[in-house]
């Protein structure tokens, strides 16, 4: 019994709704009222009465495409099916209906349709797309939906557009990917015989033409061989000739359609006219005939005359077997070969060599090893040397030498690769720096320290001299950047002079400097650095050579020197002073220099840093700050908030030192990272506690000395310092390592 419509007796249909929008069905469309939202939803998104709303994607994209677009799972992805439709004939007696063949693509990215239908030849009818690329409704009464992939399958008929299609068969893909849906596939059909396509079939192949058509198919050796070229280097011996001589040719054999072409090499200052070639291109017969054929003499047919009458006309044939047809003989790639012979018009041409592309090409088509060039040239004589007038001593040698070189000169040219290669870039100065004294009697002289510089960009040098208080001696630049030749060279000379290079400055090293003795006593870490890591180019930096040094020194040397480092061990740590072990190895005379003692040691040292002060190090920071006027570390606590993604108020070494060259601290390199070393656990930094100790506006540190400020200047630092101890231990292990360790003391006194 249904309750009466009452108030309180009907459920409210709104109940829990939320929305309640009215899409717009009307319009003007050019001042004129229509129904625009036919496909429009009702109130809220509800669906009118009646109203279907088309589905806009096929169902498989949506289940296992993983969450990707269907044009990006299914890009490129199409379905192919084999299918025919029966098309009607009226008005022709001997042909009722007709078997149309045709293919079905199906785009899986969008649920599109195509059918194409293979172009027959002399069909009659329009052929190519039959259907453009579309989505296809259903056949009514479903024509609101659309075809998709489970619509499809073989041995079914299809309505497409009101024509009915059979499919008959798939391809491989179409058939793996509709088994992997799920879609059990029917067996593929035959498609039924057009009688008519038949008969034409017939036709054709007992049709006997007049003229036959000769198919001569060259596309396939012009795509193969396109752009392949034979070279080889061929003679014509013309010394038979009055004026004759040798005539150095090359031919150029053309894979692509079998020609080729000769071009003569004509040497400079020979008196002979310039031609363009020698034979242009084209395919040259074997057996030259002693007469050009005339235009048409020679034709791809030949015709045959079988009446000639007055009354009658002329009546002809074509010969197609080819009677009359003239064979010429051409020469081909297999007839081209080292030492070979070829008839150019009654020419001999020899071939003598031939290049690398041409070597391979007969090494994988035919098998030939054999490639041993011909000889046909006389040895090349030696052109005498050019004598150069000795330096007369204007300008400089480079400049005099280039006025003798031509009438016009030119100023000399300089190496410009090796500049770019060691100029200075970023923080890589390519200078070597080297601290020397004076070698000299004058004992005022003898205290005089200088600083030589070596310029690898053009190795040049430049020397400066350091100022001592109360020496009497102005420091300064000593000798100005340049070029200095090597001593005991004669001036007025036709041979370049010598000029010092890298290699010879190295530390214990004497140079002559305008007729200044030199000797390099230390260098700084850059050029100990650069030396050991291009070990290859300077020997005396070069770790393996000195160890081969050592290992070549006698048995009982060996033993000596390993007696007195474990006598200069009494506690036995492994570890000896540098300047006792060099000091031995000086005296041993083992034939090492100061340099490469210095590297030797600085392999097997124990780097001891001092520990700096870092109220010291925040003051000169702050000091530094304060004069540039920086004011941004508001700002740079910002930053290092930012990338502190945990909020932790802590960041690694390499961001942090990333921010502060972001906001171009004023500090350099050797104080920014003692100070980020000193505020650092591990990889970790405490950047708001670095922050507050380089702040001189809120937390300023006392003032300090100008000379304080020089101690984290990094200029020029002493390897002697650097190296405290040696471990003598592993590289006695090293160097020695059949000697026995049994200490004798005399020996080891004797030492």
């Amino acid at each position: 019994m249904a309750l009466p419509f009452l108030p309180g007796n009907s459920p409210n249909i709104n109940l829990l709704k939320e929305k309640f929008h009215k899409s717009q069905h009307f319009d003007y469309s050019s001042g004129v009222p229509l129904l625009a939202g036919i496909e429009k939803p009702g109130i809220g998104g509800e669906l009118l009465l009646g109203q279907r709303i088309k589905p806009k994607s096929s169902v498989y994209p949506k289940v296992a495409t993983g969450g990707l677009p269907s044009w990006v799972a299914f890009d490129k992805q199409a379905l192919c099916f084999e299918a025919y439709f029966q098309e009607t004939v009226p008005d022709i007696p001997n042909e009722t209906n007709r078997i149309r063949k045709c293919k079905i693509y199906f785009y899986l990215e969008d649920d599109t349709i195509q059918v194409v239908e293979p172009q027959y030849k002399n069909s009659g009818i329009p052929q190519g797309t039959l259907i453009r690329r579309q989505r296809i409704p259903l056949p009514p009464p479903k024509q609101e939906q659309f075809y998709n992939v489970f619509h499809f399958n073989l041995n079914q008929q299809m309505v497409l557009f009101a024509q009915t299609f059979t499919v008959t068969n798939c391809d491989q893909f179409t058939r793996n990917f509709l088994t992997k849906c799920g879609v059990i596939l029917n067996d593929p059909v035959a498609v039924p015989e057009d009688p008519y396509r038949s008969l034409r079939e017939k036709m054709e192949k007992s049709m006997s033409p007049l003229r036959p058509y000769e198919r001569r198919d060259t596309l396939k050796q012009f795509l193969e061989y396109d752009c392949k070229v034979l070279r080889f280097f061929c003679f014509w011996d013309d010394t038979q000739a009055i004026y004759g001589d040798l005539r150095e040719l090359v031919l150029h054999y053309y894979l692509a359609d079998d020609t080729l072409e000769i071009r003569e090499v004509i040497p400079p200052n020979s008196g002979r006219v310039t031609a363009s070639k020698f034979l242009r291109r084209s395919k040259l017969p074997k057996h030259a005939s002693k007469h050009l054929n005339l235009p048409g003499e020679v034709t791809d047919r030949t015709v045959l005359n079988v009446l000639a009458s007055t009354r009658q006309g002329d009546r002809f044939i074509l010969d197609s077997l080819k009677t009359a047809a003239i064979q010429e003989e051409f020469y081909k790639d297999c007839d081209l070969t080292v030492g070979g012979e070829l008839n150019v018009w009654g020419r001999k041409v020899i071939i003598a060599d031939c290049d690398d592309f041409t070597k391979d090409y007969y090494r994988y088509k035919y098998g030939i090893e054999d490639f041993n060039p011909v000889k046909y040239k006389a040895p090349v004589v030696p052109k005498p040397p050019k004598l150069v007038p000795p330096y007369n001593g204007f300008g400089s040698e480079e400049d005099s030498l280039s006025s003798c070189q031509r009438l016009l000169p030119k100023p000399p040219q300089k190496d410009l690769h090796k500049f770019m290669e060691h100029d200075r870039y970023g923080l890589q100065s390519n200078v070597l720096k080297y601290f020397a004294k004076m070698v000299t009697n004058s004992q005022v002289d003898s205290e005089r320290e200088f600083i030589i510089s070596f310029y690898l960009s053009d190795d040049s040098i430049s020397v400066f001299e350091r100022s001592q208080k109360n020496s009497g001696v102005l420091g300064g630049m000593f000798l100005a950047r340049g070029r200095v030749k090597k001593p005991g060279q004669e001036l007025f000379k036709s041979e370049p002079s010598e000029y010092f290079i890298a290699q010879d400055l190295y530390v214990g090293a004497t140079l002559c400097l305008n007729n200044r003795l030199f000797q390099l006593l230390d260098a700084d870490e850059y050029t100990l650095n650069y030396l050991e890591q291009h070990a290859e180019q300077f020997p005396k930096a070069n770790f393996g050579t000195i160890l081969a040094k050592l290992r070549s020194i006698p048995e009982e040397k060996q033993r000596d020197i390993r007696n007195f480092l474990t006598l200069n061990d009494p506690t036995n740590t492994g570890f000896v002073t540098f300047e006792s072990f060099r000091g031995l190895l000086m005296a041993t005379e083992c034939g090492l220099s100061e340099h490469e003692v210095l590297v030797l040691g600085r392999s097997f040292s124990e780097h001891q840093q001092p520990e700096a002060d870092v109220g010291l190090m925040l003051a000169v920071a702050q000091d530094v700050l304060k004069k540039k006027d920086f004011d941004q570390i508001a700002d740079m606590t910002r930053v290092f908030e930012h990338h502190d993604l945990t909020k932790t108020g802590r960041t690694s070494i390499k961001e942090a030192m990333t921010i502060c060259r972001t906001f171009q601290v004023p500090l350099s390199d050797n104080l920014l990272t003692c100070l980020l070393q000193k505020f650092a656990d591990g990889d970790q930094i405490n950047y708001n506690t670095f922050l507050d100790g380089i702040n001189w506006l809120n937390h300023p540190a006392p003032p300090v000395m100008p000379d304080e400020l020089l101690k984290f200047d990094v200029k020029l630092r002493r390897d002697g310092s650097r190296v405290k101890s040696i471990n003598y231990s592993s590289l006695v292990q090293k160097v020695f390592p059949g000697v026995s360790n049994t200490v004798d003391p005399e020996s080891a006194a004797s030492a």
